[in-house]
């Protein structure tokens, strides 16, 4: 006998009676998650890399998929590692598991209870999961004194450097990472048109091309030109940008142009992020050998938000301007130096202080 009914059909449980039912079933569920991910607007690469481990999952198992326990995911992670697969590989195949678990138990949870008495549980958890320095993400930055002296030497050099219109466009690129937190990636895709000086205060950047959560696409945000980006911006837009050519009127033109002009579109070619990365590279092998091979756009990035955290800024604004949806991740790329630490000590203990003096509690001795 086969699978009579599906949750979600007529509104009976299944009945799983022989290999095939319960295959059946099995994929069913697999085939609803894909479709809960494509009705939360996630991208059909998503939808399919994230099946694609499951299968791989799946197919390490004695039973089904809701039978599975933590010890099967401890023998899928680790044959994983045997394999010779990176860390973010493996941890990025345990969350895509982790939230896999969570939709079954969330939907299925009682059906699978009621017709097989099996309690799903979920297999991942912290103690299998990769987290933090495992995984490169705690990026501490450079300070304030390393970034500037980097950044004055960079600025020094464009004047002589050899080919002075791709020296400029390098640091100007570099110093959005710097300013304003821009990711590589975004940066490359601004066109002239998303230079909008008429908004606000400073003039914003539109960023189009901004990464979604968990695949859903791009995702737009205005960045204000604030922390110098406007003058950063004049600059860039009446001096140097217009010395590559005639399609610096061009609103669909790069606001980043290669050296090659691209003669079907009549206009410059876009610039690639690899002639960002090596030309940082450059810079901070000459201004900042300590540095070599750990300085990144992404350490820049996060080098701006600590900085203008410490400079007062809002971390829910942090959050707006970097475009991150959770605070969590903002609060991940604020690196609070020591001495921030203790200036904050200082500061909450001589408030208490004069809290207890004006109420006449001198005496107290904090316990």
């Amino acid at each position: 006998m086969g699978l009579v009914a599906l949750p979600g059909g007529s509104g009976e449980d299944p009945v799983l009676t022989g290999a095939h039912a319960v295959a059946d079933f099995e994929q069913e569920i697999v085939d609803q998650y894909a479709l809960a991910m494509a009705a939360a607007g996630l991208s059909d690469g998503h939808v399919r890399r994230t099946r694609a481990v499951i299968i791989e999952f799946a197919r390490t198992l004695t039973g089904p998929l809701w039978e599975a326990t933590f010890a099967d995911a401890d023998s899928f992670l680790a044959e994983q590692r045997r394999r010779g697969h990176t860390v973010s590989t493996r941890a990025g195949k345990a969350g895509t598991l982790s939230v896999f678990y969570e939709f079954v138990i969330a939907r299925y949870d009682g059906v699978i209870r009621r017709t097989t008495g099996v309690q799903v549980e979920q297999p991942i958890d912290e103690f299998n999961r990769q987290h933090g320095a495992s995984l490169g993400k705690v990026r501490v930055p450079p300070s304030d004194e390393e970034v500037d002296a980097l950044f004055t030497a960079w600025r020094d050099s464009v004047t002589h450097a050899r080919k002075y219109l791709p020296a400029a466009r390098d640091y100007f690129a570099a110093s959005l990472w710097r300013r304003v937190g821009l990711r590589i990636n975004e940066t490359v895709k601004l066109d002239i048109r998303d230079w909008r000086p008429d908004l606000g205060s400073y003039g914003k950047l539109h960023v189009r091309y901004g990464k979604g959560s968990r695949g859903s696409g791009p995702k737009q945000r205005l960045v204000p030109a604030i922390n110098g980006v406007d003058q950063l911006m004049d600059w860039w837009m009446a001096e140097i940008r217009p010395q590559y050519g005639h399609d610096f009127a061009d609103p669909d033109a790069p606001l980043l142009p290669s050296e090659r002009f691209d003669r079907d579109l009549d206009r410059c070619g876009r610039v690639g992020d690899n002639a960002l990365r090596r030309a940082l590279g450059i810079q901070v092998e000459q201004s900042l050998p300590a540095w070599t091979g750990r300085m990144t756009p992404h350490v820049l990035r996060h080098y701006c938000a600590s900085s203008l955290y410490a400079a007062g800024m809002d971390i829910k604004a942090l959050q707006e301007l970097l475009g991150h949806l959770w605070l969590a991740t903002t609060s991940g790329y604020v690196h609070v130096r020591a001495e921030q630490i203790e200036r904050a000590w200082d500061a909450s203990n001589q408030r208490l202080e004069v809290r207890f003096a004006t109420n006449g509690l001198n005496g107290f001795q904090g316990r």
